[in-house]
C-alpha cells in the first residue's frame, strides 16, 4: 500500500471524523447560547411560559453523551446567553455618570455575566459526569439534571454575597397557580420542579415506545398537579384585614437630578406636595433615599414632615445616615419612621450591601471607585429587623436588592405582619430591569405569605398581596401616589418556617419516588446499552 492509499483510508476518515466531531460539538455550544438567551424571555415582562420546555430541553439534549469539560463549555455558552441578554440593563447604571464610567458599562457586564455563567456550566458538567458513568432511564436523567440545575441556583444566591437574579422558576411569576408552591419549597424548590417538568418533553423526543408515552404523561402530571396544589391556595381563606389603608409616593426623581444640591429643595417639596395629596392613608410611604441628605439631622424638614403628616399617621422613608465612631464616620443606608411630631421612632439599616454600588469589595486592592456618589463605603446593619410602630401591623423592611435573597427578608423569630420594599431602581431607566427586580418581590410574598408594599423612585411601586397578586402598581417613569388598603397575610407557612430545609426535603422526596419508578427503566436501559452499545437516556 503505497502512502497515497493510506492516507486515504486511514488518515483521511480519521481526520474528517474529528472535523465532524468538532463541528458538533461547536452547535452544541452555539444552540447551548441560543436556548440560553431564550430563557430571558420567559421571565417578565414577556413570561412565554411555552419557550421554558423548549429552552431547557434543548441544553438537555444537548448535554448527552458530552464530557465533563464539554459539558461545561455548553453549559457555560447557556448561561452567557442566560445572563448576556438578562442582565444587559446593568449597563445603564455606568452612564448615569456617563463620564466616570461610560466606558467600564460594556466590559463590567460582559464580565459579570461570563462569571454568572459559571453556574449553569456547573450544573452541565455536574449532570454529565454522573449520568455519563451510570446508565439511567429518562425520568431519572430528568431529575438529575433538575437537581445539578437546583445546587448551582443555590450557589449563585449565596457565593460571594449571592445574585439569585431570574431563577428559573420565576418564569411561573405571572401564573399564579403555578407560583404558588413557592409557599412550601421556596423559589429554589419551585425552579426544581420547573426545570424538571421542563426536560421532560427533551427525555421523551429520545425515548421510545412505552418510555415516550411514560414520561410524557409524567410532564403534563406535574404541570396538572402544581396548577391543582397552587389553585387550593388561592381558594384558601387569608387572615382578616387589618384595616390600616396606605399612601405609596413615587416621585419619579431621575436619577442624575437626585443628588445635585440645587435639586434638593425641589426635590423634597415634590414628595411633601404628592403626599400631603386629598385622600385618607394611616402609613405614607417613600422610596430608597427619598430624602437626599441626613434627614435625622435636619430640624426644619422634620418639621415639614411633621406639618404633613395628621395625628396618628406614620411616614416610612428611605434616608442615609450617619454615625461617629472611633474609626471615623460610618454611613447606613436606612429606612426611618416619622410620627406626627417629626421624630424619629424608630428605623432599619439594610444589610446586604450592593457590592461595588455601596462598597467595593476587596478595597485595599481594587483600585475601582463605587457607582453611587457618596463620602465613603456604606456599613451593613445586623440584619433583617420587625419594625413595631404605634397604630401600625408589625413591619419587616428590605431595601432594594435585599428582596431579592429568598429566605433573607423576615426576622424568623418575631413574624412581621407585612414586608416594605424601598427601592430606588432609577439606575435603570425604563429597562426590563425593574419589571424583573419586581417579579422578586412577588415570589417573596408568596414565600412567606406576607403582602408586600413597595416605594419605587422612578417605578414599579406596587401593592403585592400574601398570593403575590399585583393589588395596584405605578409604572415606570410615572409620578403619582397609590392609595390602597393594606391586604391580608397568610399564616407561617412552610418555607417561611423551615427556609431551604423545605428544599432539599422536595429533593429528596423526588429522588425516593423517581428511584423507585425508575428502576424497572434503568435495568431494561442497562440490557438495551448492553447489546446496542447505545447512551442509556
Amino acid at each position: 500500500m503505497d502512502q497515497r492509499a493510506a492516507f486515504d483510508q486511514v488518515v483521511k476518515p480519521e481526520i474528517l471524523n474529528r472535523i465532524a466531531l468538532r463541528h458538533r460539538f461547536l452547535s452544541r455550544m452555539t444552540l447551548g447560547f441560543a436556548a440560553g438567551a431564550m430563557t430571558v424571555l420567559t421571565f417578565p415582562p414577556l413570561s412565554i411560559l411555552l419557550l421554558v420546555p423548549v429552552a431547557y430541553s434543548a441544553l438537555f439534549v444537548g448535554l448527552r453523551d458530552l464530557s465533563f469539560g464539554r459539558a461545561f463549555l455548553v453549559g457555560w455558552a447557556f448561561g452567557l446567553g442566560q445572563f448576556g441578554f438578562g442582565i444587559w440593563w446593568i449597563a445603564e447604571s455606568f452612564y448615569v455618570e456617563a463620564e466616570r464610567f461610560g466606558t467600564m458599562a460594556i466590559p463590567a457586564v460582559a464580565g459579570l455575566s461570563a462569571g454568572l455563567a459559571i453556574f449553569p456550566a456547573i450544573a452541565a458538567a455536574l449532570f454529565a459526569e454522573i449520568a455519563r458513568r451510570g446508565a439511567m432511564g429518562s425520568l431519572l436523567a430528568c431529575l438529575l439534571f433538575a437537581t445539578s440545575w437546583t445546587v448551582a441556583e443555590w450557589l449563585r444566591g449565596h457565593v460571594l454575597t449571592g445574585f439569585p437574579w431570574n431563577l428559573a422558576g420565576y418564569a411561573l411569576v405571572d401564573y399564579a397557580a403555578l407560583r404558588q408552591t413557592a409557599a412550601w419549597v421556596g423559589s429554589y424548590g419551585l425552579s426544581f420542579l420547573t426545570v424538571f417538568v421542563a426536560v421532560l418533553p427533551g427525555a421523551a423526543a429520545m425515548a421510545s415506545g412505552r418510555q415516550r408515552l411514560t414520561v410524557s404523561l409524567m410532564a403534563l402530571a406535574g404541570i396538572a398537579t402544581m396548577w391543582a396544589v397552587g389553585t387550593l391556595r388561592l381558594q384558601s381563606d387569608a387572615q382578616q384585614p387589618p384595616g390600616v389603608d396606605l399612601r405609596i409616593v413615587q416621585g419619579n426623581i431621575p436619577q442624575e437630578e437626585k443628588w445635585a444640591p440645587e435639586n434638593r429643595e425641589a426635590t423634597f417639596a415634590r414628595y411633601l406636595e404628592l403626599s400631603t395629596r386629598r385622600g385618607d392613608f394611616d402609613v405614607l410611604l417613600w422610596p430608597e433615599t427619598a430624602f437626599p441628605g441626613f434627614l435625622d439631622e435636619d430640624t426644619e424638614a422634620q418639621a415639614r414632615i411633621a406639618a404633613a403628616l395628621t395625628e396618628g399617621r406614620v411616614l416610612l422613608t428611605g434616608v442615609p445616615d450617619r454615625v461617629p465612631s472611633e474609626d471615623g464616620t460610618r454611613y447606613f443606608n436606612t429606612v426611618q419612621a416619622f410620627g406626627a411630631t417629626g421624630r424619629i421612632l424608630t428605623g432599619y439599616a439594610k444589610h446586604h450591601l450592593v457590592p461595588f454600588g455601596e462598597y467595593v469589595p476587596f478595597r485595599g486592592w481594587l483600585p475601582i471607585e463605587r457607582l453611587t456618589a457618596g463620602l465613603g463605603d456604606f456599613t451593613p446593619g445586623p440584619g433583617p429587623r420587625t419594625l413595631a410602630l404605634p397604630g401600625v401591623p408589625l413591619v419587616a423592611v428590605a431595601i432594594c436588592y435585599e428582596i431579592i435573597f429568598p429566605s433573607h427578608v423576615v426576622d424568623d423569630l418575631f413574624r412581621p405582619d407585612w414586608i416594605f420594599n424601598a427601592t430606588n431602581d432609577a439606575w435603570f431607566g425604563t429597562s426590563i430591569g425593574p419589571e424583573q427586580h419586581l417579579a422578586s418581590a412577588r415570589m417573596r410574598a408568596v414565600e412567606e405569605g406576607l403582602p408586600i408594599v413597595r416605594a419605587a423612585n422612578t417605578g414599579i411601586s406596587a401593592i403585592i398581596d400574601a398570593n403575590g397578586d399585583l393589588v395596584a402598581r405605578l409604572g415606570n417613569g410615572e409620578t403619582g401616589v397609590i392609595d390602597a388598603a393594606l391586604p391580608s397575610a397568610h399564616p407561617s407557612t412552610l418555607y417561611a418556617r423551615f427556609g431551604d430545609w423545605a428544599l432539599l426535603a422536595l429533593i429528596f422526596t423526588t429522588w425516593a419516588v423517581g428511584l423507585a419508578a425508575g428502576l424497572v427503566g434503568t435495568h431494561r436501559c442497562n440490557k438495551r446499552t448492553r447489546t446496542e452499545k447505545k447512551s442509556c437516556w
